[in-house]
């Protein structure tokens, strides 16, 4: 009997074309491979799509849009299609997470529990704001007779460009917001593990969206995404990956000032004063870095510790960290998978050489096992400063840098934190509620968790500075998939 594993390699095995307009198109016949992290064999191969490919997707999204049989569906309508979507996935859940773990690496129980779970709250959560989008009766001050009021109007077509290190999850999220403001939209999943991007093509189709409304192009980024940043079809566009790639996106739009968001990558801080309950910000810290391997964008890569618990904390850290099992994600008791490719894995082996040679103290990992998979040790890194690269950059991987802080002084403690080019979120750890309310205030971090970590899709989530532009989730997630609009009737 087949395991689900097996079930997963054979779906991803027969993806090969575009999802256009409702229906499965072949592409050029150019194919790229697409590898699983820990074997480093392959699973399948996905379409190369090119700028035809791109103007078939936009131009479908386009006229389902101006057909207005998405965007002025009843809302109750809307809402049920979202709704059977989100039911779908949960009946597929085991093979999309099992897909999910050959193609992106992470491991199953997280992929099927967080991933794919965090995809259907998603889709589900955003099912109900077809019937929340409302705007605002606006009490006039000119003379006369006047009833003001506000709508938000859906933008039109919207790209999706979606990253490898989550995929399903920012798929379902970014397609059940575009869709739930009334978008059309099309998708370009990451090239590294597009599988499940094109999973939930084929649960969209199943649950009777009409064509055009969700379409998906697989490719390059270099290819098939830059074609569809270029296009003039093109909205609104939404982009989830590195700084550098989102810059180079923002640069294009500003000719036609599209409107676009941008959730990009992070050096988060995690805080743990004296007084924080170690029992659980030790497993906490240690998972907030080294879950998903560190390729998290919110990962928190710096860690503050006040020095009247450091070497408790440390070794508490030390040895949890030391306990959490490297190995292929379809492996049972398996924490930290692979990182996604060879040249990701090599890029944060050069960060942990780079640590060494600046002068920090390797305390836990620090090297990759041997054998096939491009897999690295989670690792922790004392003695590190402010002018250290490791502790400067985004790593994307498995590699905690840890400092220390001597008082309680606010200010201080949050200028240490907010001295990066990065803001996207923020850690703290206290049983003192002033401290936490005071330090969270000061930060300058688009998202605070205090003693605790998670997503909560009601809560807007993106970044301060080069962690990105706008924001997902809640209101603020879906009303920019809209134009406000203003409205003064006279009588």
């Amino acid at each position: 009997m087949n395991t689900i594993f097996d079930k997963a390699l054979a779906r991803a095995n027969g993806y090969c074309g575009h999802f256009i307009d409702g229906a499965w198109r072949e592409g050029t016949g150019e194919t790229i491979p697409v590898f699983d992290p820990a074997s480093e064999k392959r699973i399948g191969a996905i379409a190369a799509g090119n700028a035809d490919d791109v103007d078939q997707a936009v131009n479908a999204a386009r006229n389902a849009f101006d057909s207005r049989a998405w965007s002025t569906m009843p809302a109750a309508d809307r809402e049920r299609l979202l709704l059977r979507l989100a039911d779908l996935v949960e009946a597929e859940q085991d093979e999309i997470a099992a897909i999910e773990t050959i193609d992106n690496g992470m491991p199953y129980r997280i992929s099927r529990m967080m991933a794919v779970g965090s995809a259907i709250s998603a889709i589900r959560y955003h099912a109900g704001w077809p019937r929340r989008l409302t705007g605002e009766t606006v009490p006039m001050s000119v003379p006369g007779n006047w009833h003001g009021y506000t709508t938000h109007d859906p933008l039109g077509v919207a790209a999706l460009i979606v990253p490898w290190n989550a995929p399903f999850a920012i798929t379902c999220t970014k397609v059940s917001a575009a869709l739930a403001a009334g978008c059309t939209v099309v998708l370009k999943p990451a090239e590294l593990a597009p599988m499940s991007g094109l999973r939930l093509a084929e649960l969209v189709a199943e649950a009777g969206f009409p064509a055009g409304v969700v379409n998906v192009v697989t490719g390059l980024g270099s290819e098939a995404g830059a074609a569809l940043v270029a296009h003039d079809g093109v909205d609104k566009i939404s982009f989830t990956g590195s700084t550098a790639t989102g810059k180079a996106i923002l640069r294009q739009s500003v000719g036609d000032l599209r409107r676009v968001s941008l959730e990009l990558g992070g050096k988060s801080a995690s805080i743990v004063f004296a007084d924080a309950d170690l029992a659980k910000a030790i497993p906490a810290v240690a998972m907030g870095i080294f879950g998903n391997s560190g390729q998290v964008c919110a990962a928190g890569s710096r860690l503050f510790v006040h020095e009247a618990i450091f070497d408790r904390f440390l070794e508490g850290l030390v040895a949890f960290t030391q306990k959490l099992v490297v190995g292929p994600g379809t492996q049972e008791g398996v924490a930290l998978g692979p990182l996604i490719s060879g040249p990701q894995r090599d890029k944060v082996m050069g960060y942990i050489e780079t640590g060494r040679k600046e002068g920090a103290t390797l305390v836990a990992g620090g090297d990759a096992p041997s054998g096939k998979g491009y897999f690295v040790n989670p690792t922790i890194f004392v003695d590190t400063n402010p002018t250290m690269k490791i502790v400067r950059e985004e790593i994307f991987g498995p590699v905690l840098s840890v400092m220390t802080f001597s008082d309680d002084s606010i200010d201080d403690l949050a200028a240490r934190a907010n001295d990066s080019i990065y803001g996207l979120s923020a850690y703290v750890w206290t049983t003192n509620l002033h401290n936490a309310h005071a330090l969270a205030k000061k930060l300058r971090s688009g998202s605070v968790k205090i003693n605790g970590s998670g997503m909560e899709f009601a809560l807007p989530f993106g970044g301060f500075r080069q962690s990105g532009i706008g924001r997902e989730h809640g209101r603020h997630g879906v009303e920019a998939f809209t134009e406000t609009k203003s409205v003064m009737v006279g009588w």
